[in-house]
């Protein structure tokens, strides 16, 4: 009853958004004596901050049309290279004959839609083939198109990189960074010729272990009927995947909030003063960043519940148990072997597996970001490096040895993480309980 209780109050706001965006047509409009005036700003600005309120968010648009490549100033054209029930292979194409590596970025299937790693794609562009893992909001995908769990997102991963070939760099930002790591030592056991050439995990939850946060604690003092019980609900009628149980996107949303409900709230009161005032440019970040933000997308049930269940609950990676279709996912799988200077060093139960040379870099104790790259021998840990947990990326200077083929995109990737100036929010690429 939750998804429909949503719905019912959704509906109920259809009025209230109406009357609001009337009033502020009216007291906004040159014609209007009133306009110009105190009272008749306050009253503006107040009407589109309850329109934009309450209405209804759909996914973003990545908006990249062009991108600089060397001297010159070429088009970029989004098109998409597999269909999965789930998720579609998006290539950012540039209008240039210029071969540069190729990259995936695997986005968090998290809440968000894969616009929010738009910086992350823009900051890329330049020197890289881009391609992203866009993710489908699951009320949008029928019952008839089967479930989709973690063990899923691994086969993605996998059939991704497998059609893009043995020389793409894998980048997962924050919760792909599990499956991502057992693609890559599935791929890596069975001497798959189209693995990866590297991979870079930032600020995933390997193991939540170590410097727990508030969102693993919760997940530690409640019971797996818990959550079935109080954030699984059932996909109203009115939508594709009618009846298909999943973990709602509002839900999900509610919690980011409630975890900066200060923040919000002040940012809020700040777009009042600038719509006031006729501070045009803070107004228009501040729009910007709320329409990425509160635009959020349902999850599978059973990839919700399994992923709570395997990383957060019984840590089965990094105790080395983790077992997807039958196949045993062995952190050690990969016999690539590393120079002393460059072996990593992570508090973690059991080394991770690469398809190639890795570093690891950090931005502070339980909040870390962990990038591996093809990088020279003389690669180096720049930053202080813990167990990954559950954390929001942030920056960090990464030092990795010049001269490798990596080290351009891994420093892109850790500089391009999206902080609202306006706002002082880091839109939470991670996720959960």
């Amino acid at each position: 009853m939750l998804y429909q209780a949503y719905e019912f109050q959704r509906q109920l706001a259809t009025p209230i958004r109406m009357w609001a965006s009337a009033l502020e047509q009216v007291y906004s409009s040159p014609y209007n004596p009133w306009a110009e005036t105190w009272l008749g700003k306050s009253v503006a600005a107040g009407a589109e901050i309850m329109t934009r309120l309450t209405q209804n968010y759909g996914k973003p648009a990545f908006g990249l049309k062009t991108t600089q490549v060397g001297d010159e100033t070429v088009a970029v054209n989004e098109e998409i290279l597999l269909r999965k029930p789930f998720c579609q292979l998006l290539h950012f194409h540039r209008d240039t004959t210029r071969r540069d590596p190729k990259v995936l970025v695997v986005a968090p299937m998290s809440g968000h839609y894969a616009t929010l790693l738009r910086g992350t794609v823009e900051a890329l562009l330049p020197d890289h083939d881009v391609h992203i893992t866009d993710w489908i909001d699951a009320r949008e995908v029928p019952l008839a198109q089967g479930n989709f769990d973690l063990d899923d997102y691994i086969d993605y991963v996998a059939d991704f990189c497998r059609y893009l070939g043995p020389n793409v760099h894998v980048i997962a930002v924050c919760q792909p960074s599990v499956p991502v790591m057992g693609a890559a030592a599935l791929m890596a056991e069975a001497k798959e010729p189209r693995q990866p050439k590297s991979i870079t995990l930032m600020g995933g939850p390997i193991d939540t272990r170590v410097s727990p946060t508030v969102p693993n604690d919760l997940a530690m003092r409640n019971s797996m009927m818990w959550f079935r019980q109080n954030v699984i609900s059932t996909v109203p009628l009115n939508y594709p995947g009618a009846l298909r149980r999943v973990y709602p996107g509002f839900l999900q949303l509610t919690s980011f909030i409630s975890m900066n409900l200060d923040r919000h709230v002040n940012a809020h009161m700040r777009q009042f003063e600038h719509l006031v005032k006729g501070d045009d440019d803070p107004a228009d970040a501040h729009r910007t960043f709320y329409d990425e933000y509160l635009a959020v997308m349902d999850l599978s049930a059973e990839f919700y519940l399994q992923t709570i269940e395997v990383v957060f609950k019984e840590h089965l990676l990094p105790r080395g148990e983790w077992v997807s279709r039958g196949r045993k996912i062995r952190s050690r799988a990969n016999s690539t072997t590393f120079p002393a200077s460059a072996r990593p060093r992570p508090r973690m139960r059991s080394r991770p597996t690469f398809p190639a040379r890795v570093t690891y870099t950090g931005n502070s104790p339980g909040s870390v970001t962990t990038a591996s790259s093809t990088a020279a021998s003389g690669a180096s840990r720049s930053c202080r490096a813990s167990a990954p947990s559950f954390a929001r990326t942030t920056r960090c200077s990464d030092r990795v040895a010049a001269g490798s083929e990596a080290t351009t995109f891994v420093r892109s990737a850790l500089r391009s993480s999206w902080v609202s100036r306006n706002s002082g929010i880091t839109p939470p690429t991670c996720w959960w309980p």
